[in-house]
């Protein structure tokens, strides 16, 4: 069986230098490219796995996926969502399959991607931990069964450096949450600290964003109703979790046809 290569863009950054580091490791995978929009002589030119804490794989980290698009199959993107749709572009004129895992696009950057998935495969998701793919589908399940007076909260944890706030993650499982409740995620979601004086919304999902110290990620789902409390909480403790998904997500694309998938449906979560 052929090994699936792939473009990993952004190597400098903390989820680029792990998806290198891990696919060194993966079987069945082959690390064809690697690029840093860095043009530190530091940087460019470097092999992508010395530079990333790993063992030596032979190739050189370029200031673009465009220099070197005949060396990978699938591009994956964890970088900023400017460069998604740069990307997204560049892999439809090239015929490639994209793994998207950056987030907190706007809706027009999103209506790109989903113009992209029409001629190539795509797969985007907010999280690609199996763990909290299970979980979505979890809560979605225990939303359904608990109903609309349940009082429902969603903590998330991340890094102090972290830009997005909420994560797009803890987006993914207020959605969860509203699909069960059968309710219009926009309308029930509360984004807005609560202070002394104020009442609980009793309809809302409440949210608590949290940056903190070198924290990779955690996320917590509390519902609360009579005298009982349901608490859904995954925490990662590496970002090599996401990097394995990432990876799982490539080799899955690889070859689909056109569309616009999530890890639900790597991982045939699907109803």
């Amino acid at each position: 069986m052929e090994k699936v290569r792939v473009g990993i863009a952004g190597v400098t950054g903390r989820m680029g230098s792990t998806l290198v580091r891990v696919a060194l490791e993966t079987p069945g995978i082959a690390l064809g490219a690697a690029s840093s929009h860095s043009q530190d002589e530091l940087v460019v030119g470097r092999d992508a796995g010395l530079f990333s804490g790993g063992e030596e794989s032979g190739v050189a980290i370029s200031g673009s996926l465009e220099y070197c698009h005949g060396d990978f199959d699938v591009a994956i993107d964890f970088t900023c969502p400017e460069y998604t749709v740069e990307l997204a572009r560049f892999c439809v004129e090239q015929e490639k399959g994209m793994v998207i895992g950056t987030t907190a696009h706007s809706k027009e950057q999103l209506e790109a991607v989903a113009e992209a998935a029409k001629k190539i495969p795509i797969v985007m998701a907010p999280n690609m931990s199996i763990g909290v793919n299970l979980m979505l589908n979890l809560i979605t399940e225990a939303a359904k069964s608990l109903g609309e007076e349940t009082d429902t909260d969603i903590v998330e944890l991340h890094h102090r450096k972290k830009h997005d706030a909420p994560s797009g993650t803890a987006l993914a499982l207020g959605k969860a949450v509203a699909k069960g409740k059968k309710q219009a995620f926009p309308d029930c979601a509360s984004f807005k600290a609560l202070s002394t004086g104020d009442e609980r919304d009793a309809d809302k999902i409440q949210y608590h964003i949290m940056r903190m110290a070198n924290v990779v990620g955690e996320h917590r789902v509390v519902f609360a109703w009579n005298n009982e409390r349901l608490e859904l909480v995954h925490r990662a403790g590496s970002r090599e979790i996401f990097a394995g998904g990432a990876l799982r997500a490539a080799a899955w694309v690889s070859g689909r046809s056109p569309g616009l998938y999530s890890m639900q449906d790597v991982l045939a979560m699907l109803d």
